[in-house]
């Protein structure tokens, strides 16, 4: 009795690969179009949170955030509950620094600027955190409008005290150097988009921290993408 062998023939063996081969690419297409929209998210917020914040005071004569509660309520027409200490700038009010950035985003919100629903109320280190009550990126972290120096530069310069959103962490290093490649020079130690650093009075809060040294490619001072780190907030400076 003779047995038949039983197999793949090689033109079975080679659709299969193609079929494996157009899933891989769907998938890693998929993937790409993912990141490139949470890079469009990130910039379109940013945007938006400028726009908000120049046609606050554009509007009202007045910084969100420093305003103090009682003339916000008077000139938005709503009970605003926080507010700071109306010296032109965001800066620290009591004992938080956060206190007026916390009140930005209610009095931006009650004054029909951004979407969402913010109490403005900074709870107390070891209550909760500022992304309580801020706005988030499409990785969950909260977005802080500010007066820092808390960005990376080159070596030699000096940061300054900036305006600045911290666009929240979180962000994967890869979608921060498509981010500062959309929106600015691709470079993570200069332009107006900053891999950030924290300083010691404001890190108590988790919200707020450095950008890991694996974001950064210490040989060419670029975006270390082969690293993959996945926590690489950055600032971008007004």
């Amino acid at each position: 009795m003779t047995r038949r062998q039983h197999g793949f023939t090689l033109v079975e063996i080679a659709i299969v690969l193609v079929i494996i081969g157009l899933l891989l690419g769907g998938i890693l297409k998929g993937q790409e179009l993912i990141n490139s929209a949470r890079v469009r998210n990130i910039a379109d917020t940013n945007s938006g949170i400028q726009a908000a914040y120049f046609g606050f005071i554009d509007r009202y004569r007045a910084v969100p955030g420093d305003m103090n509660a009682a003339k916000a309520t008077t000139a938005i027409g709503q009970t605003i509950d926080n507010g700071g200490n109306a010296n032109g700038r965001l800066d620290k009010e009591g004992k938080s620094d956060f206190t007026e950035a916390a009140a930005l985003w209610e009095h931006l919100w009650k004054a029909g600027f951004i979407q969402g629903s913010y109490d403005g109320a900074i709870p107390a280190a070891d209550e909760g955190t500022y992304a309580d009550v801020a706005p988030k990126n499409p990785f969950n972290g909260a977005i802080i409008l500010y007066r820092t120096a808390d960005y990376r530069a080159k070596e030699g310069e000096t940061t300054s005290v900036r305006l600045n959103t911290m666009l929240g962490r979180n962000i994967p290093v890869n979608i921060a150097r498509e981010l500062d490649v959309k929106v600015d020079d691709a470079r993570p130690l200069s332009g107006v988009l900053r891999l950030a650093v924290a300083k010691p009075t404001i890190s108590d809060f988790e919200d707020f921290a450095a950008a890991p040294d694996a974001c950064l490619d210490g040989t060419d001072n670029d975006y270390d993408i082969a690293s993959d780190e996945q926590d690489c907030p950055v600032l971008y400076l007004y």
